[in-house]
């Protein structure tokens, strides 16, 4: 029969000793190899366990974990898969992505400091990521001469906390590391202690049963080999299935009859939660990678905006109102942060203001999807219920989100189907729908230009209207200042009355900022293909800190304006504009003959 995988997380502060204790768990169950051994002996010959684990020159060299550390050991009873993760705070995100997938916690306090503000912190973050069953390993307890007292009052202490958090039934251990007390071996110094060892409570403590819970399998593969065969690859994410059982495909909600368990050992009678499996069906039924396969008779929802709490992990800042890519299971789509509810402060557990996460905050969000998802709580199901963030532009994992609830929409907003479509529109007025986005720094010339292109336009007979970044600004933009946050907010509501009026069959001319390509990028796909006109007014920021037209280069150099584009705030160049324009070298006229003889095709 195989044996239990268990996946066990260590988080402790800084010089806890946590990489000594790993080091003397593995070195006791046989599991360091010779070569290993010998490596990490010190000049005394005694073995350095801390270094086991310190693969990264800048852990050996600080002696600190800065990395997750992955190690697989084995007993007679189980199999581990062991992540070490870093004390550090500002290495909170190295801790997230092994606690997401961890069934144990062992969480270290020094046995001379008692709980510190990183004990709550990882405690907080093990129980957000639903980790139930952890572990309070004292350690150093020969540093304190094996006190009884100590140990009650450190145990109490971290059962409080632990109660708060909502974590039950903690198990509090004294031990050494050092010297290998209550590690694996039960050791002599403390008789007043009768409960398990670490190694023990280890292979002993009870692991979820997924098995128990209602079929789900999100599909990561559609298996056609060839015409004849036709199957959905996946892991199991709870229950069990059997040829015969009823499904639903989700989100599209069509039932189907499991026919074939599939593997590369022959078909199964039956499979269960952590299998990877192929399952055909009987009916022919769309199924597409991203779907899940769930139980007819409890199948989960689909929802396209959600409460989550985020862990973020990037050094660029979230910002409401920006396009992510949201990965759920095998599914992705685009969506965006509408609302940050709070952070919390972990030391505090206080909920605070907050209108940007940075990195290693957790918050509470709306998000917002361009199309549904199906999903279940993250309290209830981790495969269905925890997200991830990333950035469309580098491809970055850039937060971790579990799901809370959805938000419901009221189910009286509908879309209302007009008679006049867009296109008889735009035929009334004898021209296409065309936006044409005007971006570079302030004072580069893009209004001028943008104006000059308005007007020729006009005369020719073409119907436009021309949104100024500025003129915005004093009415539907009023409320917005200038942070990173509240730009991509003011480039979404521009977008939005931009492509509204392209529905309208406008010429639509937007001179903004627009500082950040990923705004940018998200206005090109909110138009119809081929509508949309990036062009790029390039003038260098010496150039139009020298016309300071409006003074502003010179308050943002005395400090008396921040935020300003192109001093304190970046302006992202656009890579691949549709049109360049080199405005240091081009009058506004000739940039503007340049701009509606590109354009001419397109009207």
């Amino acid at each position: 029969m195989a044996r239990d995988l268990v996946r066990l997380i260590t988080c402790g502060s800084v010089d806890d000793g946590k990489s000594t204790l790993i080091g003397r768990l593995l070195h006791d169950t046989g599991s360091v190899p010779a070569d290993q051994l010998a490596a990490i002996r010190t000049v005394t010959g005694e073995p350095d366990f801390s270094r086991l684990f310190d693969g990264l020159a800048a852990e050996r060299e600080q002696g600190i974990t800065i990395d997750v550390a992955y190690r697989h050991f084995e007993t007679a009873g189980r199999r581990f898969m062991l992540a070490d993760t870093p004390g550090h705070p500002q290495y909170t995100r190295n801790m997230v992505t092994a606690a997401s997938t961890a069934d144990v916690a062992v969480v270290l306090v020094d046995a001379r400091k008692g709980l510190l503000p990183q004990t709550r912190r990882h405690s907080y973050l093990v129980s957000l990521l639903g980790v139930r069953r952890v572990l309070l390993a004292v350690n150093k307890m020969d540093l304190v001469d094996w006190s009884q007292e100590l140990f009650d009052e450190i145990a109490e202490d971290y059962r409080a906390l632990a109660a708060e958090l909502g974590l039950q039934a903690v198990v509090a251990v004294p031990l050494s590391g050092l010297t290998g007390a209550n590690v694996v071996q039960r050791g002599d110094e403390a008789p007043w202690y009768a409960g398990p060892t670490l190694l023990e409570w280890l292979e002993t403590v009870g692991l979820s049963e997924d098995d128990d819970g209602p079929f789900r399998m999100a599909v990561q593969w559609v298996n056609r080999p060839d015409a004849e065969f036709r199957g959905y690859a996946g892991r199991i994410a709870a229950g069990r299935v059997r040829p015969g059982d009823r499904v639903k495909v989700l989100p599209s909600g069509r039932a189907a009859t499991v026919e074939r368990i599939v593997t590369l050992d022959g078909d199964l009678a039956e499979a269960g939660a952590d299998q990877s499996v192929t399952l055909t069906l009987a009916e022919h039924v769309d199924v597409s990678r991203g779907d899940v396969l769930a139980s007819a008779v409890d199948a989960p929802e689909a929802a396209d905006q959600f409460e989550i709490q985020v862990v973020w992990m990037s050094e660029t800042p979230l910002l409401p109102g920006r396009a992510y890519v949201v990965r759920l299971g095998t599914a992705s789509v685009t969506g965006q942060v509408t609302d940050i509810r709070h952070r919390v402060n972990v030391e505090s557990m206080e909920h605070q203001a907050a209108r940007t996460l940075e990195l290693n905050d957790i918050g509470v969000c709306h998000l917002h999807l361009d199309a549904p998802l199906v999903f279940e709580p993250y309290e209830r199901s981790r495969d269905l219920g925890g997200l991830i963030l990333i950035d469309r532009q580098t491809n970055e994992t850039v937060g971790a989100g579990l799901i809370r609830f959805a938000l419901r929409r009221s189910a009286n907003i509908q879309w209302q189907a007009l008679d006049i479509t867009r296109a008889e529109r735009a035929g009334q007025k004898r021209q296409k729908p065309l936006v044409l986005w005007f971006t570079g720094l302030s004072g580069a010339g893009k209004s001028t230009i943008a104006n000059l292109v308005d007007k020729r336009l006009y005369a020719e007979g073409r119907h436009t209207y021309m949104l100024d970044g500025d003129n915005v600004r004093h009415g539907l933009n009023r409320d917005l200042g200038f942070t990173d946050a509240d730009r991509v907010e003011n480039i979404r509501r521009v977008t939005e009355v931009a492509r509204l009026m392209a529905d309208a069959g406008l010429i639509v001319l937007v001179s903004a900022i627009s500082p950040f390509a990923a705004e940018r990028r998200i206005a090109r796909e909110r138009m119809e293909p081929g509508e949309f006109v990036e062009i790029f007014v390039d003038a260098p920021l010496d150039v139009v800190e020298g016309r300071d037209v409006k003074g502003l280069y010179a308050k943002a150099r005395s400090g008396a304006l921040t935020n300003f584009t192109g001093i304190d705030s970046p302006y992202e160049r656009p890579e691949n504009a549709d049109i360049h324009i080199d405005a240091a070298a081009l009058t506004p006229e000739l940039a503007c003959e340049r701009i509606i003889e590109a354009i001419r095709d397109r009207l």
